[in-house]
């Protein structure tokens, strides 16, 4: 059963989605997207006797907070805030795409709040193609007819073959503007290693947004901290294309203590 709480970090009012009992793992969406992206993943995480604790972004639900002028360093205070009110440090992180970025700078900043990094489609090295990141923001663009937006969604973030109907809906276009403020404006040297926190990355095969090369680059740089597992048949959005693959990545990495 999922329950909903609310963490008070300052100004900001975060929800938190909670499932679960045991070692916390806190669970950092995509850009834009809200904390329902896991569900399925949370599910099995709190299953496997973890405390499963998914916050919702900036704008997202019912959490509420400055849009404007926001840093990462500012949202890993919330992430820190929700492990402080609803779990026990260190928390494991597992990021989803822009998550990912927020979670490796959240270890940075507060290395005894995080023990490790499940990392899902990690970019941010290799640069995409204009016309990749014109597919990437138009999927926020929602008053596009229905064929015109599901397409720019199946390009950026499906493998060829799989269903981008899960994903028509869930775009929020105020919170990705300010995530992808905050990254801009951040050091990505700072954050890349996370502080040399080990972590996993799930890299998918098809991802068009952070290709393979991303995962191969972040390993050679620390190969003694990153280790990767490759999962076929999936794109961007990887959650719900490869459930089953992905849940076994993640829970055996959880139980490696």
């Amino acid at each position: 059963m999922t329950a909903r709480e609310i963490v008070r970090n300052g100004d900001v009012a975060i929800e938190v989605l909670v499932e679960g009992a045991g070692p916390t793992v806190v669970m950092v969406a995509s850009l834009g997207r809200g904390a329902e992206d896991f569900d399925d993943l949370a599910t099995r995480v709190a299953a496997a006797g973890y405390r499963a604790l998914r916050p919702q972004p900036r704008g997202i639900g019912a959490t509420t907070g400055p849009m404007e002028g926001v840093s990462l360093d500012d949202l890993a205070t919330d992430v820190v805030a929700v492990i402080d009110a609803l779990g026990d440090a260190p928390a494991v992180l597992i990021g989803h795409a822009f998550g990912n970025r927020l979670s490796r700078n959240t270890a940075r900043l507060y290395p005894e709040k995080v023990r490790k990094l499940a990392l899902l489609a990690c970019g941010g090295q290799i640069p995409i193609t204009p016309e990749m990141t014109a597919d990437l923001l138009s999927c926020f663009d929602t008053s596009k007819d229905d064929a015109t937006h599901m397409g720019h969604v199946s390009r950026a973030f499906f493998a060829e073959g799989n269903d981008a109907a899960v994903w028509r809906d869930g775009w929020f276009a105020a919170t990705a503007v300010m995530q992808s403020t905050a990254v801009r404006n951040s050091d990505h040297a700072a954050w890349k290693l996370a502080g040399g926190q080990p972590m996993l990355v799930v890299q998918a095969l098809q991802d068009a947004i952070a290709p393979p090369a991303n995962a191969e680059a972040l390993a050679k740089a620390a190969p003694q901290q990153v280790r990767v597992v490759e999962i076929d048949h999936a794109g961007h959005a990887m959650l719900p294309e490869q459930p089953d693959a992905i849940a076994e990545a993640v829970l055996g990495f959880l139980r490696e203590d």
